[in-house]
């Protein structure tokens, strides 16, 4: 039994959220909804994995990096993290993408392009 997968997931997780609060991306800018757009992700795509835990197309595996810990049969807790850290992902990146493409720019309109690095 080991931690070592959820711990990269949660590091992962805590540079999305850095990315967020820094670029008012996604919860920063609209939290209610991004609560919204992120637990109907985590739910279609736990539910699309269950689909395919039962007819077999999807199985957990063996390995040392996991917790061992079993939300339900072959679906372990690190992959409930893994399907939210993508949900959290995606919304970071069209936030971002939409923002770069209508004001050609990364950054948020009410910060200082002043000494910032990041367009």
């Amino acid at each position: 039994m080991s931690v070592a997968y959820l711990a990269v997931l949660l590091f992962s997780l805590a540079g999305m959220v850095i990315l967020d609060y820094r670029l008012s991306l996604f919860f920063r800018a609209d939290p209610v909804r991004a609560s919204v757009v992120t637990l109907t992700g985590l739910v279609f795509f736990t539910a699309w994995d269950l689909m395919g835990i039962s007819l077999g197309i999807f199985s957990r595996g063996d390995t040392g990096f996991m917790t061992g810990l079993l939300v339900a049969p072959e679906l372990p807790v690190e992959e409930l993290f893994f399907l939210g850290f993508l949900s959290y992902l995606t919304m970071n990146l069209y936030q971002l993408m939409d923002r770069r493409l209508r004001t050609g720019t990364f950054l948020p309109a009410d910060a200082s392009t002043e000494g910032n690095a990041v367009s």
